[in-house]
């Protein structure tokens, strides 16, 4: 995701410095056109974009930034809570820097094509700083209230994708019990009202298709799930069926391990047939493509 609004901004014409800990991520930079420095104090930029694992990485990259060459304004698309943001935007506000927690939506691919989709939180002058490189990495994004409220409103959204996945893949379970045409019966169930991105998307567009990379793993969605309920009852709610999504991604991550492709999570919420392991997604594959899968 870094690598790819990095490379999305260079395009745009915008001067792009990176830098990551992972050596074969600044390999990786380097060969499409973006130099990294070898230290985060080292990084001299009136704007820096962070795309960060979560709020841990979030809360220890922010103070280094401010004891060196300080930006004008710092915009966090990594998906943290609304604890860290608030706590660093007051840190930031201290050292006369900006804060916009930017959480975005859209995955590698909009990244890349600058695409994505932001959710916003931030005073109002923080966030009029930000909209210059939002605009360029986003097709659409929306200032949603003080610092916090974007990361708020991007754990809603991830909680919704994993209800609709595991509700998606409980339906298809369904089907296959009755022997119904799978890609046939998402293409009529994707005209009527039950649709949704997930359905369209994800399923009749991929998985059903046999294509198992989507780019997101259990274990984040699982950690974007958690974060949710813990930021909702923060609030008093005490959601069911959101809580109900928790327990199934909690027994797909321990099947399935953090690493697995969010396009294989279905395969841990069935309970009638096996219509989301390989050898149905994939007839035609080898034996050792099927056990890698």
């Amino acid at each position: 995701m870094g690598l790819g609004m990095a490379v999305t901004l260079d395009q745009a014409g915008w001067r792009v410095t990176g830098y990551d800990l992972d050596a074969a991520a600044v390999a990786e930079a380097g060969g499409n056109g973006i130099g990294c420095v070898a230290q985060l104090p080292e990084l001299a930029a009136e704007q820096v974009v962070l795309s960060l694992p979560g709020a841990g990485a979030v809360r220890s990259v922010v103070p280094e930034l401010l004891e060196g060459a300080r930006p004008r304004v710092i915009v966090d698309t990594t998906t943290s809570d609304p604890g860290t943001s608030r706590e660093m935007a007051a840190r930031c506000a201290e050292a006369g820097v900006a804060f916009v927690d930017a959480p975005v939506s859209g995955g590698r691919t909009g990244a890349w094509s600058g695409a994505l989709t932001a959710f916003a939180g931030g005073t109002d002058a923080a966030v009029d700083s930000a909209a210059a490189v939002l605009s360029i990495l986003t097709k659409q994004w929306s200032h949603l209230g003080p610092a916090g409220s974007g990361n708020i409103v991007k754990l809603l959204n991830n909680m919704l994708c994993a209800v609709n996945i595991a509700s998606v893949a409980e339906a298809v379970d369904v089907l296959a019990a009755y022997g119904i045409d799978l890609p046939q019966a998402m293409t009529a169930l994707n005209t009527g009202s039950g649709r949704s991105a997930v359905s369209q998307v994800n399923f009749e567009g991929a998985i059903l298709k046999g294509e198992l990379v989507g780019g997101f793993t259990v274990g984040l969605m699982a950690r974007d799930v958690a974060l949710g309920i813990d930021v909702a009852t923060a609030a008093g709610a005490r959601p069911s069926v959101l809580s109900a999504s928790k327990q199934a991604w909690d027994r797909a991550l321990a099947q399935l391990g953090p690493e697995t492709d969010c396009n294989l999570a279905p395969s841990a919420f069935t309970s009638a047939t096996d219509c989301f392991s390989s050898a149905a997604l994939r007839p035609d594959a080898a034996p050792d493509q099927e056990g890698n899968d």
